[in-house]
């Protein structure tokens, strides 16, 4: 796939810019050994993690809602916050790739995640304030699964979609965004993207 220059690219942050280790945060929270599955399933995933991301579910909410739920061990609302913030580490190859394809394109973010991981995400990782604008789900109400999402994005910019570029590691994302005109690849590393003429020569 060639990229045309001047695309704006649309950049995912968990698993593409960030690692993301659900794991930590399970390990932490679970009551007992062996509740951690659970927990990932209840929390990390799912319709209550989908209504957080949307801006539907309160952080107070989603906070008081693992901290009392019977999965969880005897723990403070504060213990919960930072161990569901302590769970992201920079992706190797991502501030390099990063500083590559602004040379040809604007990069913006939009990422499904709730107001607590964006709130560390940008804290801690200062490639993500270098960006030149985010959609973020909490925010705008959408999820990338839903092509309403990218159509937002169109609409608020005012640009066409055959200008934009996702860079995704989901592939339902992928195909969300395909169904309004938006192309997309499909991301596993910053080491394959530049056979995919993204970069410079």
């Amino acid at each position: 796939m060639f990229v045309s220059p001047n695309k704006v690219i649309l950049l995912d942050i968990g698993n593409v810019i960030v690692d993301v280790d659900f794991g930590a945060f399970c390990t932490t929270v679970a009551a007992k050994s062996g509740d951690e599955k659970a927990v990932f399933e209840k929390f990390c995933v799912g319709d209550f993690k989908g209504r957080f991301d949307s801006g539907d579910v309160s952080i107070t909410t989603f906070l008081q809602n693992i901290a009392h739920d019977p999965l969880v061990r005897t723990i403070s609302i504060q213990e919960v916050k930072k161990a569901w913030q302590n769970i992201f580490s920079l992706k190797e190859g991502a501030r390099e790739g990063i500083a590559r394809l602004k040379r040809n394109h604007r990069v913006w973010v939009m990422s499904d995640t709730d107001p607590l991981h964006f709130a560390v995400l940008l804290n801690r990782f200062p490639v993500l304030r270098a960006m030149d604008r985010f959609y973020l789900s909490f925010e705008h109400g959408f999820l990338k699964s839903s092509p309403e999402a990218f159509v937002h994005v169109m609409e608020s910019s005012g640009i066409e979609p055959d200008d934009f570029l996702l860079i995704d590691d989901k592939p339902d994302n992928c195909f969300s965004c395909k169904s309004v005109g938006v192309d997309s690849i499909l991301f596993t590393s910053w080491n394959n993207l530049p056979g995919k003429g993204l970069f410079p020569g």
